[in-house]
């Protein structure tokens, strides 16, 4: 049953949105909030792999922090996706993001008052959130965070004489141009404005979406019906 909201064409602009979040949030817990990623954990592994080398200048606890977080995160998504993935799916998709959007919200309350590790936690703990809860929709090419895969199939489409689907080549390019584009957007943000308006930012951003993706769906749902 929750693969009938991929059906649905407003998925996908939700999906598109939430890529360039996780650039604005990763460009705010690496360059602010001490060298970490809380979007992209293959990242913080490789971080982690620098820093048992005696590098400086990268914090094990700050990615281990993320990390830890993330995986509770993943694991409330899953009890969330137990108890509603299947009855009300559309219901299931928007608490995710309510959830993502009220942690996120912690997060920049927490960047307010310099309290760097409580920051990163908060924005991972809401990644593992969503990244389960996006990893079970299986929209092809929309994971909104790690992005190998989709660059080497666009590659590959670009280089074949018999490429995929448009449909498909448009997602692909979406997920990847909006992952760069927050990223540039968050970096530029965070000189200027400073992380935690940044997460503010972001924050609203999140219950955009939720909200947009929720409106939609309560349209369509009344469009259904018939006529009294």
């Amino acid at each position: 049953m929750a693969g009938k909201l991929i059906e649905r064409p407003p998925l996908p602009v939700a999906l598109g949105a939430l890529t360039v979040l996780s650039g604005l949030i990763d460009a705010v817990s690496f360059l602010a909030l001490g060298q970490v990623f809380t979007a992209n954990m293959t990242g913080n592994l490789v971080l982690l792999g620098f820093a048992a080398t005696g590098e400086p200048g990268f914090d094990i606890a700050a990615s281990l922090t993320a990390l830890g977080a993330f995986l509770a995160g993943v694991a409330i998504a899953a009890r969330m996706a137990a108890a509603l993935a299947e009855r009300v799916p559309h219901r299931w998709f928007v608490s995710a993001l309510s959830a993502e959007a009220a942690l996120t919200a912690l997060a920049a309350l927490a960047t307010f008052a310099d309290a760097r590790y409580p920051a990163v936690a908060g924005l991972a703990l809401g990644m593992g959130i969503r990244n389960a809860t996006v990893n079970r929709l299986a929209v092809p090419d929309m994971t909104t965070t790690v992005l190998t895969r989709t660059v080497t199939a666009l590659a590959a489409d670009l280089a074949s004489r018999s490429p995929t689907d448009r449909g498909t080549t448009a997602r692909r390019v979406v997920s990847v141009a909006g992952l760069v584009a927050g990223a540039v957007a968050g970096a530029f943000l965070v000189r200027h404005l400073g992380a935690e308006w940044v997460l503010v930012i972001v924050t609203g951003a999140q219950i955009l979406v939720a909200a947009g993706h929720h409106g939609h769906v309560v349209l369509r749902r009344r469009a259904a019906l018939p006529d009294a």
